[in-house]
């Protein structure tokens, strides 16, 4: 098992954040923070100490023990200090660190309400927002401050704050050690209950993920708008997700980390607008991709069947394909297209483009030569390993 936090990160956690870092309104808002804390402390150990107790060592013991295993897993450098303020709703956080110290809080409710097990997913998940430097991106300060983004930075800054939180999640399991006591806290901190009046079920709590799906879900329907404004996932997609990182090799299970955080993207799908249907740059060029690669893999092997003009209608709408499209030289740019996606966005989200050839390439059937060929290809220009195709045909996964 990986003891490195680094190797358990989620991957678009990484790549949102590396590219948000160079955002203009980012580095304008990171560098009016860096000039206000020049002036001195912003005052959060003064404030914790005046409204809130310290927990030290002698006071909590077992907590205090809790933060040092947790702190040599994740590989924490600074100084921590815990505190507890009074309250009946179920939180925690992580403060920037300031003055050399690194602060965290729970609720009074949380530390009664929640196990040793359960109380060390927090803690570590926590530290997880410290160890992967998620405060270099101030996202409240871009989205309530006096000058607003964008819409397409908030998009953007939202669904980077919902992986960020699939990274800490990591970490907090990765410190717990016990995924039945991780889902345990995910419950209580999304229903408030810790009593026996509901009997915690599991599979019943992550069915909830598969009843946000409607019967008829086609490619391209995408979430609900308020979905995309929402800096955490639900609780369940969290479970689900945690669930895949169990079975990954990366939590001591067989499955690959490709597989991992594509699966991860595919359940917080739920909450974003698909590619097809973003108005991004970075979706725009993965549509451009998907459209010049679903008419290549098509026409690889005995031109277009209706079985493929289908699952293409599936993607791009009933009327999408015509007699008149220049086929061959749609073929021409496939190359091109995927250096674009390539260049503007994350390995997942090409492996998402590639997954989605994938499902083409199997319309008749089995995947002929020929078609794993343009297959290959698209894979090494968005540098993704030629096993992942492999993987994805041999999981002969339906399209949904």
């Amino acid at each position: 098992m990986h003891k490195n936090a680094a190797d358990i990160r989620c991957d678009n956690d990484l790549a949102l954040y590396n590219k948000l870092k160079e955002n203009r309104d980012v580095k304008r808002v990171n560098e009016q923070i860096a000039r206000h804390e020049a002036e001195g402390p912003s005052g959060i150990r003064r404030n914790l100490l005046s409204t809130s107790v310290r927990l030290t060592k002698g006071m909590s013991p077992e907590i205090a023990k809790m933060a040092d295993e947790c702190i040599e897993m994740l590989g924490v450098e600074l100084p921590l200090e815990l505190y507890v303020y009074s309250s009946p709703q179920f939180n925690a956080a992580c403060f920037k660190p300031e003055d050399e110290r690194l602060y965290v809080m729970f609720s009074s409710s949380l530390l009664e309400g929640f196990t040793s097990q359960e109380l060390k997913f927090v803690m570590g998940h926590e530290l997880g927002h410290h160890v992967y430097d998620h405060h270099a991106v101030p996202v409240g300060y871009l989205l309530r401050g006096k000058q607003r983004p964008d819409p397409e930075l908030a998009l953007e800054l939202f669904a980077w704050s919902r992986y960020a939180e699939i990274s800490a999640d990591r970490a907090g399991a990765h410190c717990a050690q016990d995924m039945d006591a991780v889902a345990r806290s995910l419950f209580k901190l999304s229903s408030g209950l810790t009593s026996k009046v509901v009997e915690f079920s599991l599979d019943d709590f992550v069915a909830q993920v598969d009843d946000m799906q409607t019967v008829d879900q086609e490619p391209g329907q995408g979430a609900p708008q308020s979905d995309w404004f929402s800096t955490h996932p639900f609780s369940p997609l969290r479970v689900k997700a945690l669930k895949l990182f169990e079975r990954s090799e990366l939590y001591g299970g067989k499955g690959s980390k490709d597989d991992l955080e594509i699966g991860v993207q595919s359940v917080l799908s739920l909450m974003e607008p698909s590619y097809l249907e973003a108005r991004t740059d970075t979706a725009e060029a993965m549509r451009r991709l998907l459209f010049a690669g679903l008419i290549a893999v098509a026409d690889a092997a005995d031109g277009i069947s209706a079985e493929e003009l289908e699952i293409f209608g599936k993607f791009f709408g009933k009327y999408a394909f015509s007699d008149k499209l220049d086929i061959e030289k749609i073929k021409q740019t496939v190359a091109r297209r995927a250096a674009e996606v390539k260049n503007k966005a994350s390995q997942t989200q090409g492996m998402q483009v590639l997954h989605d050839m994938c499902i083409m390439a199997q319309a008749d059937g089995g995947v002929r030569a020929s078609e794993r060929v343009v297959l290959e290809e698209v894979a090494k220009v968005l540098g993704v390993p030629s096993s992942f195709i492999c993987q994805v045909v041999d999981a002969d996964k339906d399209l949904d």
